[in-house]
């Protein structure tokens, strides 16, 4: 039962605290699955990629899949729920605000403080994922082909698929 009850209130803190998205996530996810141990380093980088490949937000699958390991159905139901109670209530709270204030040059100003902050979370966690996946020489050409695919305007599924068969091809 406490494992639930830590599951809950890590998944309440990363949803309350995890501004710019799922990837901005990582840095605190991976701090709660290092306190409580629910992975080891390479099923946490496993995650981010199944996590990735699945369709839904980051987050929200991220939540499912560590729920289901440390809870089973309900772990997962309630680790998808408490990531998502926080933001849904504080989007239904600042729409509200926001749309009311708009136009108003401090409201304008905090946006344009929190945009930097956000690309800087997602800069973290892409170093700390890179980290854990550049195993070998293999592993950066795949990831050199999946950028210059994307940048090219090849769809990501596609890109995922390709680069899956790459993997297999390579190891």
């Amino acid at each position: 039962m406490s494992q639930l009850i830590n599951l809950v209130l890590a998944f309440l803190q990363i949803g309350a605290f995890s501004f710019g998205g799922g990837y901005a996530m990582i840095p605190l996810l991976r701090e709660q699955i290092q306190k409580f141990r629910w992975l080891t380093e390479g099923q946490f980088f496993e995650i981010i990629g199944i996590s990735e490949m699945t369709p839904g937000p980051v987050a929200v699958n991220f939540a499912t899949f560590i729920g289901y390991r440390v809870g089973g159905f309900w772990g997962s139901v309630l680790a998808t729920s408490s990531v998502l109670l926080v933001p849904v209530l504080l989007v239904l709270l600042l729409a509200r605000f926001y749309f009311a204030h708009e136009e108003l040059p401090q409201v304008q100003r905090i946006l344009s403080g929190l945009r930097p902050a956000t690309i800087a979370l997602i800069a973290s966690a892409v170093f700390f994922v890179a980290q854990g996946a550049f195993l070998d020489v293999k592993s950066f050409l795949i990831a050199a082909a999946a950028g210059l695919l994307l940048w090219r305007g090849i769809h990501p599924v596609l890109t995922l698929t390709l680069c899956a068969v790459l993997g297999v091809l390579f190891y």
